[in-house]
C-alpha cells in the first residue's frame, strides 16, 4: 500500500518548490470523509484515493492534479459537497473534482444513457481543463488494477468499456504506458482463457527469452559503441493484447508468434537516432516494407521514433524503436510529459496544436443531442488516427484516417455534405466511399436537389457527417410519418365531425401531449404515422365512447380485447421479447446484429412488421428515428431458445472439430449449422449457428472452446 510520505518524496524529486501543504490537507480532508469506508477487497476505501494519486505523481503532474485525485471520491461517496470543496481547497480543485465526479445523483433510463452522459460531461469538462481526463485515467487504471474482487457480472462490462473507451484515449493522448496495461487489464476479464494461455506460454518461455534478449542486446551495444553512439537498449515482452491481436489478425497460434520480444535503443538526439538505425540495418538484414519514420512525421498524438524490422542473429524478426530521451518521456506518459499547466490552460501553443482532435471532438458533440448515440459514434475517432489533405485552395484540413469526401465535405459546411453528388481527388473522379490518403486534395461535386442517402452511414466515418446524414434522414422520417398520421387523423375526425385543426390546437390536445410525454402535435402526428398510438385515441379525447362511428368503435373494442388477452394470459408463449411490458406482440429480430437474450436491447416501431429489436449498439440503431424508440426488454419468464452465430478460427489438425463440438455440446447447447472451411496457412475457419437460452451460455460456450489447444480465436458473429 502506497504511503502519503511516498506520494509527497515523488513529487518534491520533481517539483522542488511544489506546495505539498495542499496535498497533506487533501489526504487529512479525504482520510476523514472516507472514515469506515471499505472497498470490495475489504481495505480502507483512502486505499484507491492514494493509489490514484500516486499514479499522477509518477506521471509527475501538478499539486492541483494530484489533491483533485485524492478529493474525487469525495463529492460522489460522502456527504461532501462541491461547495465545501471550494472553501476548502480553491475553485481550480473544485472544478477538477467536479469533471470527474460520475453523474451518480441524477436519475437515467438506463444504464447505457448513465454511461454515455458520464462521457460527455467528462468531455466537456475536458474542454476546460485537460487535466480531467488524466485524473480519470489514473482511477480508471486502479480500479482495472482491483477489478478481481468484483463479481463476473460487474468485471466484463468494466472491461469492455475499458477497451473501447479509456484505452484508446490514453492511446490518443500519447500515454502508451497506460494504454498497454489498461488493454491487458481488460483482456484478462474479457477472454480469460486466452489471456491464461498466453500467460503460461509466456512464463513457459522465459529462460530462452531472457537468452534472446542478452544476445541482441550484447550485439547492439558492442556494435553502436564502435560506430561512438552513446545510447541505451532495452528488450521488452509486447503486452498480451498485443500478441493475442497478431494471433487472430494472421490466424496463428501462439508457437507461431515469433516476434514477441522488441527492442527499443534510447539515445541523446534526433542525429543519434538515425546513425544508431544505420547500425542496425549494416548489422542485420532489414525487413522490406517494415520501416517507419515517426520522427520526420509524428503521430496524431505526438509519438515520435523511428521503427524497423531486421532479420536476426537466428534468422528470426527482430523489432526497433530508436528514439532521444525526450521523445521517450511523452512515448510513455504523453500529453503529461510536456504540456505545463497554469490555471487549467496549456502554455504552448504548438503543443496544443498537435492534439487537434481533442478539439475536433469536442466541437462535434455538441452536434448530437443523443447521449448514447455520441458514444458510439465517438469511439470512431478515439480509435482513428489522422490525415492532412488540401482544399482545391491549398488549405491544410485534417481528418480521421479512413475518411471519405462525404466526411471532408461535412467538415466544410452541412450543406455542402447534403448537397454531395461526386467528387475529385488530385484531379480524378472518385467514388463517395473512397478513402482519403495524406497530400490528396479534394474537390467536391454538388446539386442543388440532392439529399444524404441512408447508405452514406455505412462509410463515413466522422462524428460530424454521421450526426449530420442521421438528422436530415431523421427529420425526412419525422415529415413523412406526421403527413401519414395527418391524413390518418383527419380520415378519423371526419367519421366523427371534427375539425382537425382545431383539435390539434386544443387544450385537450396538449394535455394529452404532456401527459403521454411527446412535445406538442407533430409529435402525436408521427406516433400516429407510426402506430404508437391510434387516430381514435385522440378522437376519444373530443367524442364519447358510446358515439363512436360503430365501425371505428368495434375496431376499437378488438384492439383492447387483443391487450387484455395478453394482460390476462395465464400461460404465455413463448415469446422472448416484452415490448412495452407485453409479451406476444409482433416482434422481428435485426439481422444485422443477431439480438441473443441477454443482450441490451432496443427497440423501433416499423410500418407493417411490429417492433424492430436491436442490439443497443447495433450500428443501424443510431441512424434510426428516436421517436420510433419503444421500451423492451428479454421476458426472463421465457425458456425458448435463439440462434447466435460464433466464428472459430483453429488449427488444421486431426481431431479438433471433434474436440470443438463436444466442447458446445457439453455446455448443453445444440448446433443447428456449421461450416468448415481449411485455409493454405494450414488454419480452418468453422461457423456455427447455436441454440443458445441467454448470453451467459454463450460466453460459457466461448471460454470452453478458448481453452481448447490449437484454438487461435474464438468470437461472436453479429451480422447474418
Amino acid at each position: 500500500m502506497i504511503r502519503l510520505h511516498d506520494i509527497l518524496d515523488t513529487i518534491s524529486a520533481y517539483n522542488p518548490e511544489a506546495d505539498l501543504d495542499v496535498i497533506k490537507k487533501a489526504y487529512v480532508f479525504s482520510a476523514k470523509m472516507h472514515e469506515g469506508q471499505t472497498r470490495q477487497s475489504g481495505e480502507p476505501y483512502l486505499v484507491h484515493p492514494m493509489e490514484v494519486a500516486g499514479i499522477l505523481a509518477r506521471m509527475k503532474l501538478d499539486v492541483p492534479s494530484i489533491a483533485t485525485a485524492l478529493l474525487h471520491d469525495t463529492v460522489e461517496d460522502t456527504v461532501t459537497t462541491l461547495e465545501e470543496v471550494e472553501r476548502l481547497f480553491g475553485p481550480e480543485i473544485k472544478n477538477l473534482v467536479d469533471g470527474v465526479t460520475k453523474l451518480s445523483r441524477i436519475q437515467f433510463t438506463s444504464v447505457e444513457e448513465k454511461q454515455a452522459e458520464n462521457f460527455r460531461k467528462m468531455l466537456m469538462a475536458m474542454a476546460q481543463d485537460i487535466r480531467v481526463i488524466l485524473i480519470k485515467l489514473a482511477d480508471r487504471l486502479h480500479n482495472m488494477r482491483t477489478l478481481e474482487h468484483l463479481p463476473e457480472k460487474r468485471q466484463v462490462p468494466i472491461a469492455q468499456e475499458t477497451l473501447d473507451i479509456y484505452a484508446p484515449i490514453a492511446n490518443r493522448l500519447g500515454i502508451q504506458e497506460m494504454k498497454v496495461e489498461l488493454e491487458d487489464l481488460a483482456l484478462k476479464y474479457l477472454k480469460p482463457d486466452v489471456w491464461r494461455h498466453i500467460d503460461e506460454q509466456v512464463k513457459k518461455r522465459a529462460s530462452q527469452r531472457e537468452k534472446h534478449i542478452s544476445e541482441v542486446k550484447n550485439s547492439v551495444e558492442r556494435t553502436l559503441k564502435e560506430h561512438h553512439v552513446v545510447g541505451e537498449i532495452y528488450g521488452r515482452l509486447k503486452h498480451y493484447q498485443s500478441i493475442h491481436k497478431k494471433m487472430v489478425a494472421q490466424n496463428i497460434p501462439f508457437d507461431e508468434v515469433h516476434d514477441i520480444v522488441a527492442f527499443r535503443i534510447v539515445v541523446d538526439n534526433v542525429q543519434q537516432c538515425y546513425e544508431a538505425l544505420g547500425v542496425i540495418h549494416a548489422l542485420w538484414r532489414p525487413v522490406p516494407g517494415r520501416f517507419r519514420d515517426y520522427i520526420a512525421m509524428p503521430k496524431a498524438n505526438n509519438y515520435q521514433s523511428l521503427h524497423t524490422t531486421v532479420i536476426g542473429p537466428h534468422g528470426d524478426r527482430v523489432e526497433f524503436q530508436i528514439r532521444t530521451r525526450q521523445m521517450h518521456e511523452t512515448a510513455e506518459h504523453g500529453i503529461a510529459a510536456h504540456w505545463k499547466y497554469k490555471e487549467g490552460r496549456l502554455m504552448e501553443d504548438k503543443d496544443e496544436m498537435k492534439f487537434k482532435w481533442l478539439r475536433r471532438l469536442l466541437e462535434w458533440q455538441s452536434e448530437i443531442s443523443d447521449s448514447t448515440e455520441f458514444l458510439e459514434t465517438v469511439k470512431l475517432d478515439l480509435f482513428a488516427e489522422d490525415v492532412y489533405i488540401f482544399t482545391p485552395k491549398g488549405q491544410l484540413k485534417e481528418l480521421p484516417r479512413g475518411s471519405t469526401p462525404l466526411d471532408f465535405a461535412y467538415s466544410i459546411h452541412t450543406d455542402l455534405g447534403h448537397s454531395t453528388v461526386g467528387a475529385k481527388i488530385n484531379g480524378k473522379i472518385v467514388p463517395l466511399r473512397y478513402q482519403l490518403h495524406s497530400g490528396d486534395t479534394v474537390e467536391i461535386l454538388t446539386q442543388k436537389e440532392k439529399h444524404p442517402h441512408k447508405d452514406w452511414l455505412q462509410f463515413v466515418v466522422t462524428s460530424r457527417a454521421k450526426a449530420k446524414i442521421r438528422s436530415f434522414l431523421r427529420q425526412e422520417e419525422h415529415d413523412k410519418s406526421r403527413a401519414i398520421g395527418h391524413e390518418v387523423l383527419e380520415k378519423a375526425c371526419g367519421h366523427h365531425g371534427l375539425n382537425i385543426n382545431r383539435v390539434l390546437k386544443s387544450r385537450e390536445m396538449e394535455e394529452f401531449a404532456k401527459n403521454a410525454s411527446y412535445e406538442g402535435a407533430d409529435a402525436i402526428l408521427s406516433a400516429i404515422g407510426y402506430g404508437k398510438i391510434s387516430a381514435l385515441q385522440i378522437v376519444g379525447l373530443f367524442v364519447p365512447h358510446d358515439q363512436l362511428v360503430p365501425e371505428e368503435a368495434a375496431r376499437e373494442k378488438a384492439r383492447e380485447s387483443v391487450i387484455g388477452k395478453i394482460v390476462r394470459r395465464l400461460t404465455r408463449a413463448k415469446g422472448l421479447v416484452k415490448v412495452s411490458g407485453y409479451s406476444d406482440m409482433l416482434v422481428n429480430f435485426g439481422k444485422c446484429c443477431n439480438p441473443v437474450p441477454g443482450d441490451s436491447i432496443v427497440g423501433f416501431v416499423t410500418r407493417g412488421r411490429g417492433v424492430s429489436v436491436h442490439v443497443s449498439d447495433c450500428p443501424k440503431v443510431v441512424g434510426m428515428d428516436p421517436t420510433r424508440r419503444v421500451d423492451v426488454e428479454w421476458d426472463q419468464s421465457s425458456d425458448a431458445t435463439h440462434i447466435a452465430k460464433i466464428r472459430v478460427v483453429c488449427a488444421d489438425r486431426p481431431g479438433l472439430l471433434a474436440n470443438i463440438t463436444e466442447a458446445i455440446t457439453a455446455e448443453g447447447v445444440n448446433i443447428s449449422a456449421a461450416s468448415i472451411h481449411t485455409m493454405e496457412d494450414q488454419t480452418a475457419v468453422n461457423n456455427f449457428d447455436l441454440e443458445i437460452k441467454n448470453i451467459t451460455q454463450l460466453r460459457d460456450v466461448i471460454k470452453a472452446l478458448e481453452r481448447l489447444k490449437g484454438i487461435i480465436s474464438v468470437h461472436r458473429v453479429r451480422e447474418g
